[in-house]
């Protein structure tokens, strides 16, 4: 066994180097090419085959017994209740964590890695961005400056989704968002139907809620999650990420007259800085903070990046 340091010893978690957390890959084949990572990986993450081979295939190896598990138990528990009809549910991820760290590059690797198992299991990725109240409700709750913060979901909805795809209920919607339009879709949905994997990524997919005090059972997302990973970075660090992102944006998406943000791309480079350094103050540091942050404890799987954007450390819950 590993030697385990004060502060570990006391913890949840099992904490890994990249580089001692690469060893556990074992014989995972590395199914993914160069072109298909640039592919997947978000603007300004610099996630390559090494990285794919030092972090992900061990946490594809990881997933995979984490789901012949909970599957062997799916069958143990239809023999014990004696029923044959029972629908297999989805296994579900959830993966959190603040804006600009890497979360969607994350969710779109492990799917295409799950998915190309031997078994060919199929995978779904839905984001919590079409579940956002739409610009007009919140305009009108003075909820603008609070969006992405857990008051600006539709948590009715987003707990009717995951009961429904849990239950293993056919063609469930997901509603759909523009990051152009900055604004939930009308009328445009994606369809789920009962995949094997689902990978529900967003930044507080782990947030819980006050507690009735008269004991009725109150659900949170993460009641739904098999396993829940959190992508982390120190603050200064993810600061950085989300001004340089703004920045590249800028010259980038912004540009587009239709996007929201495209008054931005007007800007001298000084003013538009000090656009996304207000942003980051007084909306997405405080959601990270008051709400982001303090969820870390809950997930299963913490993965910390330097100052690279690379991996650093893994900390895995123990059993």
């Amino acid at each position: 066994m590993d030697q385990l340091t004060p502060g570990e010893k006391y913890s949840p978690y099992r904490i890994f180097s990249a580089e001692r957390w690469a060893e556990f890959r074992a014989d995972t084949p590395l199914t993914l090419a160069e072109d298909e990572v640039r592919r997947l990986r978000s603007l300004n993450d610099p996630v390559d085959l090494d990285e794919i081979r030092r972090i992900y295939l061990t946490l594809s190896r990881l997933l995979s017994a984490h789901v012949e598990a909970s599957q062997l138990l799916f069958r143990q528990r239809r023999v014990f209740f004696n029923s044959d009809n029972a629908v297999k549910t989805p296994f579900i991820i959830g993966i959190a964590g603040s804006v600009a760290v890497g979360k969607s590059t994350t969710a779109r690797v492990l799917k295409e890695l799950l998915q190309r198992w031997p078994s060919s299991p199929k995978v779904d990725l839905v984001t919590t961005d079409g579940f956002l109240l739409p610009n007009e409700v919140l305009r009108r709750e003075n909820l603008m400056e609070r969006k992405g913060f857990p008051e600006s979901y539709d948590v009715g909805a987003l707990l009717r989704f995951l009961s429904a795809i849990k239950s293993g209920q056919p063609d469930v919607q997901a509603p759909l968002y523009s990051h152009m339009t900055y604004d939930v879709l009308p009328g445009a949905y994606v369809t789920i139907d009962r995949p094997d994997i689902l990978i529900f990524e967003g930044i507080n997919v782990l947030q819980t809620r006050d507690l009735p005090q008269d004991g009725k059972f109150v659900p949170f997302v993460s009641d739904f999650f098999d396993f829940s990973i959190y992508i982390d970075a120190d603050e200064k660090l993810v600061h950085h990420w989300y001004i340089d992102r703004f920045m590249r944006l800028r010259e980038t998406a912004f540009k587009n007259p239709e996007s929201f943000f495209h008054r931005y791309s007007q800007l001298s480079e000084e003013a538009a800085r000090a656009i996304a350094e207000g942003l980051w103050t007084n909306i997405n540091l405080k959601n990270l903070t008051e709400n982001i942050l303090p969820t870390r404890p809950r997930a299963d799987l913490v993965l910390r990046k330097g100052a690279n954007h690379l991996i650093e450390e893994v900390a895995l819950r123990k059993l």
